[in-house]
């Protein structure tokens, strides 16, 4: 069929990961009225709404959410290849990481990751809020845990196991009993970065959810675990990011840790996959990753 006007499939996707006209028409330096306009064309163009409104948001339907991913990756693709071809490419990779994993792993070994990249240099940006790289246009790649989830014109390079269990000092630990239900006399500390962390762990261990007594959130979870190494209650951690914890004895944890099947994984765009900087980033992050 014949394909539709590039600049109106530039307009619904910034619209789609923006949910907004407004934002979409700030990103792309146009008014409002003509990303309405070209969003009017592509409509006319496939004959069907593409947008449901909630609230003040536009949501995409289903199979123009689909239409929208793929339409990213595409603009990827194409501007990477336009920076090849003009001899512009980046001299950098700015990589997302998880403000947590950027603190308890990926810092400690930065020297080692620089050296063994040459002359390529890396950017950390960290990610309080861990997204999908799609949702990105302005970095390279990104690391993800369990929050990964395959996607058109994405490549992940799966690293490190991720393993993640409740922590808790040795004394509140001493108060519980062998069953999980016990928690429940401890305080949850829980994490916006990672709202469903205690959800999946309660569901990938086979542990019947635990009313606790009391909840409370932080906004990372850096000061989660924090708050748990000061014996305010008890958090949910990867073991990687208390492994030292656990071997001074300020940290235990009374239920194990299981293994998630995502692992640790480099996103990228597929075309960059194969590149030399990205291999040898994928190559020193398998290395690295592997149990000692």
């Amino acid at each position: 069929m014949r394909l539709p006007p590039l600049n109106a499939v530039r307009a619904f996707e910034a619209v789609c990961r923006h949910g907004s006209i407004l934002k979409a028409a700030e990103e792309l330096k146009v008014v409002r009225g003509a990303v309405r306009q070209q969003i009017a064309t592509l409509e006319g163009h496939f004959g069907r709404k593409l947008f449901v409104r909630d609230g003040r948001r536009l949501v995409p339907t289903a199979e123009a959410s689909a239409f929208a991913e793929a339409s990213g990756a595409a603009f990827d693709i194409l501007q990477r290849a336009a920076c090849e071809l003009s001899g512009t490419g980046p001299g950098r990779i700015r990589l997302g990481v998880p403000s947590a994993f950027a603190v308890w792993w990926l810092m400690p070994r930065v020297a080692d990751m620089q050296a063994s990249l040459s002359d390529m240099a890396v950017d950390i940006v960290p990610m309080s809020v861990v997204e999908p790289l799609l949702m990105h246009p302005e970095l390279d790649a990104v690391i993800m845990g369990g929050e990964y989830r395959p996607a058109a014109g994405v490549t992940a390079v799966r690293f490190m196991e991720d393993e993640f269990g409740p922590v808790a000092t040795p004394a509140l630990a001493a108060t519980l009993s062998e069953s999980p239900a016990a928690m429940g006399r401890l305080t949850m500390l829980a994490s916006r970065s990672v709202p469903k962390l205690w959800d999946e762990w309660f569901a990938e261990s086979g542990t019947p959810p635990v009313a606790f007594s009391r909840v409370q959130e932080f906004e990372d979870l850096l000061l989660a675990l924090g708050a748990a190494r000061s014996g305010l209650g008890i958090a949910l951690a990867p073991r990687a990011s208390i492994e030292d914890d656990l071997q001074r004895g300020q940290l235990v944890a009374p239920y194990g840790f299981i293994a998630r099947p995502s692992g640790y994984s480099l996103c990228c765009r597929t075309p960059d996959a194969k590149r030399p900087a990205f291999s040898a980033l994928s190559g020193w992050l398998r290395r690295c990753g592997r149990p000692s």
